[in-house]
């Protein structure tokens, strides 16, 4: 009997783009803690306070769809620091570097309770939120002495100084998701555009709210001083919890409907693991072929209760491989597998997925459903095992239908995903 193999540190899981990133974090966080041990603290209540909010948005930060972590209330503190003109009407002028090292502190202060209790931060998502603070800092401090003149001169305007403001950030929020869907698009092997555009779509609403109360702080710091800090706290935290709330209702929704799959499997009409393993397989194709996330999300449910009209069977079928059962079998199969899913009220797309999973290609079904077919054709052939021959004999299967049961672009994506992960593919 062999033993539970202990997975090695998440450090040891990095690949070199990420360690990239975290070796350039963590050179420009010792430049700004150096410069700032060396000339001094300016004004330190500022800092600190401003810190403190920052380790208070990194202990509180969250987990959103697709494993991003992500700390609004630091962020947006950030933002506040580095944009800030003035307290209270009297100007400040503390430099870019000393922003890396408050931002870079405030992190390590609130990752410390997380570490404390066996919790280890995403490295590389920390490194990656301060390294794009240093870029806005590095870009917009040289221009907060001119920019706060302006705003008490004749004029006395602000809006020279919150439209570049709003610039930067948009500008810098465009660097980050550009970082972000780089690292992304190695490590789920997809392509760079489909990365770039799932980070958009994910991004786009957290990071408006962020950028707008960012700027909002600076506004409040000029009239309130350091009140806007506890002024602002508040509201951002409410808006933490409903991201919050949406992020844990969107993982126990997958994990009812990864549960809901094992019912054809306790019922013995399907092998053992053999909706999870479509599942991945559908999905890693999908990834190949370009879908965005949401997509993969709606092939992913799909996929895990593709075989669920089985259950309607008064005599299950030999190993539940719907590949060997007749047309019209597989047809009512899967219709009835779709008025299943129909009757939750929230899956309708998903259940017309199921529903044309037994098409050929000539009626043109949807893409999900082309892949969900080869996946589950491939899986009925090759089961849990990891044998070579097998898997290529399986896919030569495929091959001889493609065009008419089988999609040839699906067929050959799952070439190339198959020969990438036969070693990995034993769920």
């Amino acid at each position: 009997m062999t033993g539970a193999v202990t997975p090695p540190p998440s450090w040891q899981r990095l690949d070199s783009g990420q360690l990239l990133l975290i070796c350039a974090a963590g050179l420009v966080s010792i430049a700004g803690i150096a410069h700032t041990a060396a000339v001094g603290l300016l004004d330190p209540p500022i800092a600190v306070g401003f810190g403190a909010l920052i380790a208070t948005g990194e202990l509180a930060r969250l987990t959103m769809p697709g494993k991003r972590e992500v700390a609004p209330i630091g962020t947006a503190a950030a933002l506040g620091y580095t944009l800030l003109l003035d307290m209270g009407g009297r100007p400040v002028g503390h430099s870019a570097l000393q922003v890396v090292a408050v931002l870079a502190v405030g992190m390590v202060a609130g990752a410390l309770p997380h570490l404390a209790v066996g919790r280890t931060p995403r490295l590389d998502a920390m490194a990656r939120r301060l390294l794009t603070g240093a870029l806005l800092a590095m870009a917009f401090r040289p221009l907060a002495g001119p920019l706060h003149d302006l705003t008490k001169g004749a004029t006395q305007t602000w809006t020279p100084a919150l439209g570049v403001m709003a610039i930067m950030i948009m500008v810098s929020m465009l660097a980050d998701i550009v970082i972000a869907a780089m690292l992304r698009a190695d490590q789920v092997r997809t392509a760079l555009a489909v990365a770039v555009r799932d980070e958009l779509r994910m991004a786009a609403p957290l990071g408006a709210a962020v950028a707008a109360s960012g700027i909002l702080l600076v506004l409040a710091a000029h009239s309130m001083d350091m009140a806007a800090l506890l002024v602002f706290a508040a509201p951002l935290l409410v808006t933490q919890v409903a991201f919050r709330k949406y992020a844990g209702i969107r993982a126990t929704y997958l994990q009812t409907v990864r549960a809901l799959s094992r019912v054809t499997e306790v019922g013995g009409y399907v092998e053992p693991g053999h909706s999870r393993r479509v599942s991945h397989l559908a999905v890693a194709v999908g990834r190949e072929l370009g879908m965005a996330e949401s997509e993969l999300l709606e092939l992913e449910y799909a996929a895990l209760m593709h075989d669920i009209g089985q259950l309607s069977l008064r005599d299950p079928i030999p190993g539940g491989a719907t590949v060997l059962a007749g047309r019209e079998q597989s047809a009512r199969i899967a219709e009835l597998g779709a008025e299943v899913i129909r009757q939750t009220g929230v899956l309708g797309s998903v259940a017309e997925v199921v529903r044309r999973q037994c098409e050929p290609c000539a009626d043109k079904p949807p893409l999900a459903s082309r892949i969900i077919k080869a996946a589950n054709a491939y899986d009925d052939l090759v089961g849990g095992s990891t044998d070579r021959d097998r898997a290529a004999a399986a896919l030569e299967r495929l091959r001889v239908g493609a065009g008419t049961e089988f999609d040839p672009d699906v067929v050959d994506a799952m070439s190339h995903v198959i020969d990438r992960l036969t070693p990995l593919h034993r769920l």
